[in-house]
């Protein structure tokens, strides 16, 4: 695992940012997905995409409250995306997919982490790093990337109709 790649995603000025409005009103949020694997396998993160258990309202309050221009036209898959410092990072409220019809989907919010993880397509695409350097990983996505294994969560055909 490359931690220093791993400690310059967690040091960007725009991520401390973001985690700290966050740390500051009690409220969880970690990155999640693409950047976490580059990050492991050391190569170049190109997109940063969060997650947190507030809800698409509350994420904007906060947006507003500290100042950070953000865009909520995924607003109904419950994404925002936020540009703190001028850099973009979209944040998804923890959910469930139903009645998904490829991309499109229904939502249902939770506060379950590993609900969250098991919406997405491969194992290591739902590892999450907190601002504590913790890494939560749900469907042993480390492991799969260590021995070069693309591993589905859920049934291969229904995700793959998902997201074609």
């Amino acid at each position: 695992m490359n931690s220093n790649k791993m400690l310059d995603l967690l040091n960007k000025d725009h991520v401390r940012f973001l985690f700290s409005i966050f740390v500051n009103t009690n409220s969880e949020i970690r990155l999640v997905g693409g950047s976490i694997r580059d990050s492991i396998l050391g190569k170049e993160i190109k997109d940063i995409d969060a997650a947190t258990p507030l809800e698409p309202d509350k994420i904007i309050n906060l947006l507003k409250k500290n100042n950070i221009e953000y865009d909520d036209f995924a607003i109904q898959y419950g994404t925002i995306i936020a540009y703190p410092f001028n850099k973009k990072i979209q944040i998804t409220s923890l959910r469930e997919d139903i009645n998904q019809i490829g991309r499109h989907t229904s939502v249902i919010y939770t506060n379950d982490w590993k609900k969250d993880a098991a919406r997405r397509d491969f194992s290591f695409n739902a590892i999450y790093l907190g601002n504590d350097k913790t890494i939560f990983d749900y469907y042993e996505g480390k492991k799969d990337l260590r021995y070069k294994e693309i591993k589905f969560i859920g049934e291969i055909e229904d995700r793959i109709k998902e997201d074609y």
